[in-house]
């Protein structure tokens, strides 16, 4: 296993080991070349968490995407017949693109572009930044091959952000809105002709051009970013807030609100199961201050679709029936509690803990968050085993995990016992007294009380 196949492995959770491992199988039997490309290798060699995985086909990629929908249960969320392109959501809510090796010509810019099928090489040198221009090599004879033709590997050394080629910006001035995104997710500077190539972009107005479903697209993303706040500060900083709706601008973004969801998504603990839908809780807080009409403007200038309106203008509706399930006094035990939340969806639960006006209810949700979700995640099946006498893989194992886990919620936890006092002087106890020094006081004696005479 070479370095970076080691690296990536490391990297990797294990639902997304499993992914590429799918990815794989698929496309050798479609006897395509595959690539892990883009953010992945960005984010693995930049030492930042991999949240998506981009994978790109020498190759017919579309044939490899129906292979992995069928076999896999994987469900085609988006597809691009112009660039051989899908977007897929995977077991264990895996995203991952899968991608042709293409070539991009504009005629114009923010115009369609020619796609036509490439290599590898090809592929990378069309691409926005060098830092996502780097390629691993998935193929069996090549595995672990790096391929860097951009020199992105010194820029990520660097923290420096540099376009590809003169007239990437040009081309797809979305791209504008990557590059501050990048720059403030990564803490990366802006290479000095890039930042020119960026000022004269604005001086020419093209971000005008970037079509409205791009928009979104870019929405997307940056929900699922941690840095989301700061995101959208910068973009009003920018004065590019207002592609997405003019009413966006000054104090209707809420960026407050979107530092409260910050810290909200920041109480699920590292490494549990706990789905989360981002959308619908970023947007949510991002046009919590527009008034219907502007929300309304502001899915018409992205292109939303009506479920994923539905996102965020339903999610208080949603989020009542939860809270008036938490608020019932029959909730009484930990596992109840437990099992009301475990079956809820994470983006009412986080929404709730920021926006429920009731104590009882942020309370809960702080508790299986907190205390009930660690506890839950540290059983073992050879803990159950040993408790239950039913083997790992078996049907009734699951069953049997379940009822265990909440067997240990409703436990109390053991009072500690005190330890014994030990005697002075004694090992581990308190010194001795010292004895009165010659000539000094002696011992102090105590007060006797004064005889009352009745």
């Amino acid at each position: 296993m070479s370095d970076y196949m080691f690296m990536l492995e490391s990297h990797l959770g294990t639902e997304q080991n499993r992914v590429v491992a799918d990815v794989q199988a698929a496309a050798a039997e479609a006897n395509v070349s595959l690539f892990l490309t883009g953010g992945a290798m960005r984010d693995m060699l930049g030492g930042f968490a991999i949240r998506d995985l981009d994978f790109t086909v020498e190759g017919a990629a579309l044939k490899v995407v129906k292979a992995l929908a069928k076999k896999t249960d994987a469900k085609i969320l988006a597809e691009d017949d112009t660039r051989k392109c899908a977007e897929l959501l995977f077991p264990g809510a895996v995203t991952a693109e899968v991608s042709m090796s293409r070539n991009e010509r504009y005629g114009k810019s923010g115009g369609k572009p020619q796609v036509t099928p490439a290599t590898i090489h090809e592929d990378l040198a069309r691409r926005d930044f060098t830092v996502d221009a780097i390629a691993l090599s998935l193929n069996r004879a090549s595995r672990g091959l790096l391929i860097d033709p951009m020199n992105g590997m010194g820029d990520l050394e660097r923290k420096e952000l540099r376009a590809t080629y003169n007239y990437s910006l040009y081309d797809n001035p979305v791209r504008i809105l990557r590059l501050i995104r990048l720059r403030v997710r990564l803490g990366f500077v802006i290479e000095e002709r890039t930042q020119s190539q960026y000022e004269n972009v604005r001086l020419e107005r093209l971000e005008e051009k970037v079509a409205p479903r791009q928009l979104f697209e870019e929405l997307r993303v940056i929900a699922n970013d941690p840095t989301a706040p700061e995101i959208v500060q910068a973009f009003e900083q920018e004065k590019l807030l207002h592609l997405f709706s003019p009413a966006l601008a000054g104090s209707k973004s809420n960026v407050s609100g979107l530092v409260k969801l910050q810290k909200a998504k920041q109480l699920v603990p590292t490494g549990v199961r706990f789905p989360l839908e981002n959308l619908g809780l970023f947007l949510h807080f991002l046009a919590e201050k527009l008034s219907p009409r502007e929300k309304a403007a502001l899915a018409k200038a992205t292109a939303m679709r009506k479920t994923e309106i539905d996102l965020w203008q339903k999610l208080d509706g949603r989020a009542k029936k939860l809270e008036k399930a938490l608020k019932s006094p029959k909730l009484n035990r930990p596992s109840q509690v437990y099992e009301a939340l475990t079956g809820a969806h994470g983006d009412e639960i986080l929404f709730l803990l920021i926006r429920s006006p009731l104590r009882l209810v942020q309370d809960r949700i702080k508790n299986y968050l907190q205390k009930y979700l660690p506890l839950a995640q540290e059983i073992t099946d050879e803990e159950v085993q040993l408790a239950t006498s039913v083997q790992p893989g078996t049907p009734k194992f699951r069953k049997a995990k379940e009822e265990y886990t909440l067997q240990k919620l409703n436990a109390r936890p053991k009072k500690p016992e005190p330890e014994p006092e030990t005697p002075p002087g004694a090992p581990g106890g308190r010194p001795p007294e010292p004895p009165p020094a010659p000539g000094g006081p002696g011992p102090r004696r105590p007060l006797r009380q004064p005889l009352v005479r009745s």
